[in-house]
C-alpha cells in the first residue's frame, strides 16, 4: 500500500533532520531532496525547491537549513 503525501514529506523530513541533529548540513538536504523526488506527490516540489535547499547547504547554514526542511508542510 502506498503511503500519503503527507506521511512521505514526515518521513523525508525526520530522515534529513537526523543527519542536520549530526551536524550534517550537506547530507541533510540532499536526503530532503532525494527522498521527496521518490513519491509522485512531492517530486516537482522538491524539484522546484533544491535551488535554495543546496544553496543553504553549500552556505553550510544549518539554521536556514533546519527552516527549509521544516517547511515543508503536511496538512496535519
Amino acid at each position: 500500500m502506498a503511503i500519503t503525501r503527507d506521511e512521505h514529506i514526515r518521513r523525508c523530513k525526520q530522515r534529513a533532520l537526523e543527519y542536520l541533529n549530526r551536524g550534517d548540513c550537506a547530507n541533510a538536504i540532499t536526503s530532503m531532496l532525494s527522498d521527496l523526488s521518490k513519491h509522485d506527490e512531492t517530486r516537482e516540489l522538491g524539484n522546484h525547491m533544491a535551488p535554495l535547499g543546496l544553496l543553504y547547504a553549500i552556505n553550510q547554514d544549518f539554521r536556514d537549513c533546519r527552516r527549509f526542511i521544516e517547511g515543508f508542510r503536511t496538512d496535519e
